[in-house]
């Protein structure tokens, strides 16, 4: 540790060269803004896809078919799922999308039975608006949050995409990724107002199991009931269901770690190479600080808390620019329906000035290693 009587000598010492300063903060800045996006992505796919134990959801959907445009399976399923044992709940839905490929505008409409609309609203909190609105108008849209504010529309406007205008009625937040990009509406105004589909066919049936001990095996019964039917199902928990969905997603996503870790690797060399030439630059100073008592290590200590400061700096200059981007952008990755939401988590952002750090010290111990070992003559000598 370094007391802190010597942290303005520090500083001193980062500002002496302030154009070689002020690249190097701007190389770490860039460079912590790309891990912390890239971290932020791979956060979302784990949010929306890793499964936790305690799922009680299950999606059914049509066998051997991915996009919403394409699952059509009859309203009238709803009682034969419900009368399998262990399903507490059998809510149908109709999903239309106005992209069904990876897009970053994607709107999202849910019909909903208004019926189930008690148990819809246990699932969000809402912002604006009135469910008395939602539940008098046929039109009526709940629209996520993120949603509303990609398209910039308020209580009272029209949301209107793939085909579909609905009257906003309500803003609603939520802790589901799938609820944040979402317009809830009837379910049978959005079968009466799409060309494909129609009165009494829904594109899935989300299904609460009473334990998540019985998740596979309420979902094997389900696919039985309806094996030898016109319209056969694939049933499936609900973030098993988002990761098949986006798969291609995922391991573009994936992908992306390696360009992180390119990322720190860039960092390093950069912090690294600014601080050796600033070691060779004091070798002098160095020696005249020997003679008049510092140690060592205490050099060496000065050395790498320097290497600490420019990587801190850089490193919140980029942070808080990922996390401005992140946060006013509310960017949603969405495939077939589904939504993979890249927010601002506070974890991610202390895990990218948490690396800033680490790597502002490993930079700093060979150079520091280096001065600490110079004797005092030899660096007299040194031109």
């Amino acid at each position: 540790m370094l007391a802190p009587r010597y942290i303005p000598l520090v500083l001193k010492q980062v500002a002496r060269h302030r154009m070689r300063t002020i690249l190097t903060l701007l190389g770490v800045a860039v460079a912590m803004f790309l891990f912390v996006a890239v971290q932020a992505l791979q956060h979302a796919v784990t949010d929306a896809t890793a499964a936790t134990g305690r799922e009680v959801t299950l999606v059914v959907y049509r066998e051997n078919r991915f996009c919403p445009f394409t699952s059509r399976l009859p309203e009238s399923y709803t009682p034969r799922i419900t009368r399998i044992p262990g399903v507490v709940s059998v809510v149908p839905l109709k999903i239309v999308v106005n992209n069904c490929g990876a897009s970053l505008d994607t709107v999202t409409f849910r019909g909903v039975p208004r019926d189930n609309a008690a148990a819809l609203t246990n699932a969000f909190t809402l912002l604006s608006g009135s469910l008395e609105d939602w539940n008098s108008r046929g039109d009526a849209a709940l629209v996520g949050e993120a949603l509303a504010a990609r398209r910039g529309v308020s209580v009272g406007q029209s949301l209107s995409a793939a085909g579909i205008s609905a009257y906003v009625a309500g803003i609603i937040r939520s802790s589901e990724p799938q609820d944040q990009n979402v317009a809830y509406v009837d379910l049978g105004f959005l079968q009466r107002a799409t060309t494909r589909g129609g009165d009494g066919i829904v594109t899935q049936f989300n299904v609460l199991v009473d334990d998540p001990k019985n998740l596979e095996r309420v979902a094997h019964a389900i696919d039985a009931e309806f094996r030898t039917d016109q319209e056969p199902t694939d049933t499936r928990p609900e973030k098993a269901f988002v990761a098949r969905a986006a798969a291609d997603l995922v391991l573009i996503v994936g992908f992306t770690r390696y360009l992180g870790w390119a990322a720190l690797l860039a960092v390093l060399a950069l912090v690294g190479n600014a601080i050796v030439l600033s070691v060779q630059d004091r070798i002098k100073e160095h020696a005249v600080l020997q003679t008049l008592g510092f140690r060592s290590g205490l050099i060496a200590r000065l050395i790498i808390t320097e290497g600490l400061a420019l990587c801190l700096a850089g490193g919140l200059l980029g942070v808080a620019a990922a996390f401005a981007l992140l946060h006013f952008g509310r960017f949603s990755l969405s495939v077939e329906g589904t939504n993979l939401n890249v927010t601002a988590d506070p974890a991610v952002i202390a895990l990218g000035l948490a690396v800033a750090a680490a790597v502002g010290i490993i930079a700093g111990l060979v150079p520091a290693f280096q001065a600490s070992r110079r004797e005092i003559a030899a660096s007299f000598r040194a031109v």
